[in-house]
Parts: C-alpha cells; sequence; structure tokens
C-alpha cells in the first residue's frame, strides 16, 4: 500500500528544518567575541531601458562584540571605509578623499538600526553579525524552505531559502560544529526584474585578536571632513546612476 504524505505536511516539515538549521547557526555566531570576514558582492540596478546591471565589489570586516566594528569595501566606483569604537563611527570614502563623523554611543546592533533609520544607509551584509540574527532574519517572515544540499566555492553547504512580503532571500550554511553563512541571497520582490544582492563570504575567522588601534580612525592628511549628509560615493552604485543610461 502506497501511503501519500500529504502536501501541507511536507511543507510544515522543510519550513521547520529551515528554522532550525538557521536557528542553530545564529547561536554558534552569537557565542563567537570576535569575528572576521573577508566576502565579495553583488549588487544588481534595473536601467531605465530595463537592463540589468551588476556591480562587484570586495571587502572585509572586523566585528570585536558589543560595540567594535571595522569594515572596508572596494568597487569599481568607489572604495569605503568605516570604523567604529563604541562611541563614534567615521565613514572615509578614500576615492573623494573626504570622510565623515558622528557620535554613535551603543553597540553594533544599534549603529546598523541608527545607519538605516536615520541615515538611510543600507547594510544589508551587516545582518549576519548581529547578536540575534535568527530574531532580525525572520522578523518577517511568511514561508521557509530547506531546499537540499548545495556546494559554495567546494564546500558543502544546507541550502535554504525564505519569503517575505517585499523580498525573497536564500542562505547557504556550513553543517557541523561550525555553522557559518557561506553565501547570503536577497531578491526584491517590489522592483521590476527583480534585483538582487548577493553576498559570498571567502574567509570567515573567530580567532583573531584586534590590536589596539583595529578601530581607530586616523585621517589621511589630504582628507576633507563633511557632513555625513555630504559624503559621496560611499553607496555600491556610481552617484548618478549607471553609465551610460538614460537618467
Amino acid at each position: 500500500m502506497l501511503l501519500l504524505v500529504p502536501a501541507y505536511a511536507r511543507a510544515q516539515d522543510t519550513a521547520e528544518e529551515a528554522h532550525r538549521i538557521l536557528k542553530a547557526m545564529s547561536d554558534y555566531l552569537a557565542q563567537q567575541k570576535v569575528i572576521r570576514v573577508t566576502l565579495d558582492s553583488d549588487i544588481e540596478v534595473i536601467t531605465p531601458e530595463l537592463q540589468k546591471i551588476q556591480f562587484t565589489s570586495s571587502g572585509s570586516a572586523l566585528l570585536q562584540r558589543p560595540d567594535h566594528l571595522r569594515a572596508q569595501r572596494a568597487g569599481g566606483s568607489s572604495s569605503v571605509d568605516l570604523a567604529f569604537d563604541g562611541r563614534t563611527v567615521t565613514f572615509h570614502g578614500e576615492t573623494t578623499r573626504a570622510y565623515a563623523q558622528f557620535d554613535a554611543p551603543g553597540s553594533v546592533d544599534q549603529l546598523v538600526e541608527r545607519l538605516r533609520d536615520q541615515y538611510g544607509i543600507a547594510t544589508p551584509g551587516a545582518d549576519l553579525l548581529g547578536s540575534d540574527v535568527y530574531t532580525t532574519l525572520t522578523a518577517d517572515v511568511v514561508e521557509a524552505r530547506h531546499v537540499g544540499r548545495g556546494f559554495v566555492d567546494g564546500i558543502a553547504c544546507e541550502h535554504l531559502a525564505f519569503r517575505d512580503v517585499d523580498t525573497d532571500w536564500q542562505i547557504w550554511i556550513e553543517p557541523g560544529e561550525r555553522p557559518i553563512p557561506r553565501k547570503y541571497v536577497i531578491t526584491s520582490k517590489t522592483l521590476a526584474g527583480g534585483p538582487q544582492y548577493t553576498m559570498r563570504i571567502r574567509e570567515w575567522r573567530t580567532d583573531i585578536v584586534p590590536t589596539p588601534d583595529a578601530f581607530a580612525f586616523t585621517p589621511p592628511a589630504d582628507a576633507k571632513k563633511v557632513a555625513i549628509e555630504d559624503l559621496a560615493g560611499i553607496d555600491e552604485v556610481p552617484s548618478g546612476g549607471v553609465p551610460g543610461s538614460r537618467q
């Protein structure tokens, strides 16, 4: 006799497995006091001609919980350095030779929230460096799925897919005693063409001992201090839009 398992039961099982794997990753990451990652990221934009253009950057981040962060990103149009020592945050646009500083006492979690809500600066990769990654990522989830196994840079990973109202997102997590993220993809559902943000992690280390000046910023002699609102050239997409497109 063939026993058929209802589709909704299979969907529930795979959703529970997806949440379990993601929660295990979140718990592991929260236990790490120091994290250093190197990564590559891609962000897509849709031109007025409905052409999809992808901009690629490479970068690194050094986190010391709860309130120290140093991050660098280099792309074709800009190179940016962020330094946060728990009191002051600095953005240095190396391409424009300008920097901006403002007081932001608190944790890295609070910094990411302030950058997004107060200054409109999106930091999607920072989702994976928070103190409670699971709660942050699943806050608006309406559907979850454990897709199966996949390989990222030759490493077998658990492939999970989630749906929000505005986005679909996927994450590939290395299994075992060290469940770290290896790839993270966010797809917009509110823009035509479904542009994506992709982050692929090349190295994830927790054995780093930061130097005393790792989170300190010393302005270069030729750098000009400006207000954060006037600091141009720190976005992953070139200011003024895609070169050659009709604006």
